[in-house]
């Protein structure tokens, strides 16, 4: 399909193959899935794997979290490494590696028969989620001409919350015949303890296998080639993308932002340059608010969020499977304004209506209420970030950082997210647990959690502080080609 519209640094007349865009982009944004579907699996596993290893989150939450959040100390490493392997080896290589990591550590999860084998796999397969949430991203941002950028970036936020939805689903179609009540004995010593979280676990092996085999048949970043001198393989690809004359004007514009300057290598300190820290710094508090806006808290301790409101496990499960698809849904509607309304516009709606969300979430613990309107509260939430916070972070921290360092200061970005992430994850249940005399433990939080409503309330108050921060600091990115955002923001 070929659609002629006015766009890059010479405005002149492009041809965009927009199918062939459109394919590329969701080849590449098949981590995005990975991504989503390995990050929440989790969740719906947890009420099984838990009293198979002999787990119990009320006397141990610190083994409960690690549980959780051990794969985004993986997550962090891969963020880390990806920078500089991309910018040595390519985009498109690393990808490779990311689909491999995950085929092996779904089965190495599932196969896991000891609670610190099925850690080391958790961590490891971090490491493949730390690789493709950096580079499907920014390998899309790469191809993208600049008027679809916005959409065709959030297509990976498209796939990572199809990735969540089909685990929601598939957790809750494997472990929805578990009897009401039953107890963690009975789980442990039945079919749910033994096989069904391995199930989980297994068939992510499914996508992977499909993600590793569509990236041998999807080019190379063509900016990552101008930069490591081979301008001629990237006007092949952009005149499959826009035509030769769109093409051209591409390469010329790159290049201009690389002259003069030493592109073969990058050095992390270079990010701390005066003229580079401004929008480091924004691509770093953007990814960080993104994760301690509190949302990720609702899919990873989904099961103890609505044991916590009323219900029972078994409806837990289907209640999961619902804020799956709210958040699908949802994020079609950032897919149809991001480009049109904006990143700023749409980054100020999700702060703020979180905020609100929270508060009013927040008080329906301290007044213990339960059922059906805890359950709207929560896919209200889960409806304002996906339209908002979920996919914009990606598009903006992908388009910020200049074409020499992008992988660096990406990698940076991406790493701090994974660590706020991290933090967020690992002290959720420390937090929402007002433990008391009941833990022996030696630490405050511990001892003296603030409770779901009181942790909600420090949600809320975090969403104020990115909304002003977003106010203050977050320019507007969209319609520009990614060298004239950073000749605005960087030159």
């Amino acid at each position: 399909m070929l659609t002629p519209t006015s766009d890059g640094p010479s405005n002149l007349k492009a041809d965009y193959r927009i199918g062939y865009i459109t394919l590329i982009s969701f080849v590449a944004a098949m981590g995005g899935l990975l991504f989503g579907y390995d990050w929440v699996v989790i969740g719906g596993a947890k009420p099984f794997f838990e009293p198979f290893f002999h787990i119990d989150p009320q006397l141990n939450p610190a083994t409960s979290g690690w549980a959780n959040s051990c794969a985004l100390i993986g997550c962090l490493i891969g963020a880390l490494v990806a920078g500089a392997l991309s910018d040595k080896f390519g985009r498109k290589r690393l990808l490779i590696l990311s689909a491999f990591l995950f085929i092996i550590t779904s089965l190495g999860n599932a196969l896991a028969g000891d609670f610190n084998v099925f850690i080391a796999w958790r961590i490891l397969g971090g490491v493949a989620i730390g690789l493709a949430s950096n580079l499907s991203p920014m390998y899309i941002a790469e191809i993208a001409p600049a008027q679809m950028r916005g959409r065709l970036v959030s297509i990976n936020q498209l796939t990572i919350v199809i990735g969540v939805l089909a685990a929601q689903v598939i957790n809750w179609a494997i472990g929805r015949n578990l009897p009401v009540g039953a107890t963690a004995e009975f789980i442990r010593t039945s079919w749910y303890g033994t096989d069904c979280w391995r199930w989980m676990f297994a068939l992510t092996a499914v996508p992977s296998l499909c993600f590793f085999v569509g990236m041998f048949f999807v080019p190379e970043s063509p900016r990552w080639l101008v930069r490591k001198g081979l301008a001629g393989s990237a006007r092949e690809i952009l005149t499959r993308i826009g035509g030769r004359s769109y093409a051209e004007a591409e390469v010329v514009d790159v290049q201009a932002t690389l002259q003069n300057e030493e592109s073969s290598k990058v050095r992390f300190s270079e990010l701390l340059a005066p003229k580079m820290r401004k929008v480091l710094l924004i691509g770093v508090v953007l990814a960080v608010f993104q994760q301690w806006c509190g949302i990720n808290v609702i899919f990873n301790y989904a099961a103890d969020i609505f044991k916590a409101a009323g219900y029972d496990i078994s409806f837990v499960l289907k209640n999961i499977a619902w804020t799956g698809s709210v958040n699908l849904a949802f994020t079609f509607v950032a897919l149809g304004v991001v480009d049109k309304l904006g990143r700023r516009p749409l980054m100020l709606f999700g702060s703020a209506s979180l905020a609100i969300v929270y508060l009013v979430l927040g008080y329906g613990y301290h007044v213990h209420l339960t059922g059906l309107p805890m359950l709207l509260l929560v896919l209200a939430a889960i409806a304002c970030y996906s339209m908002s916070l979920a996919p914009v972070t990606w598009v903006v921290i992908s388009e910020i950082f200049p074409n020499r360092i992008r992988g660096a200061a990406m990698a940076v970005a991406v790493a701090s997210l994974w660590a706020a992430c991290f933090v967020l994850t690992y002290s959720f249940p420390l937090l929402k647990d007002g433990l008391g005399e009941s833990y022996h433990g030696d630490s405050f939080l511990l001892k003296h959690g603030l409770g779901p409503a009181k942790t909600f309330g420090l949600y809320a108050a975090i969403c104020i502080l990115g909304f002003i921060f977003i106010y203050l600091k977050l320019p507007e990115t969209k319609n520009k080609t990614l060298e004239d955002l950073e000749r605005e923001l960087v030159d």
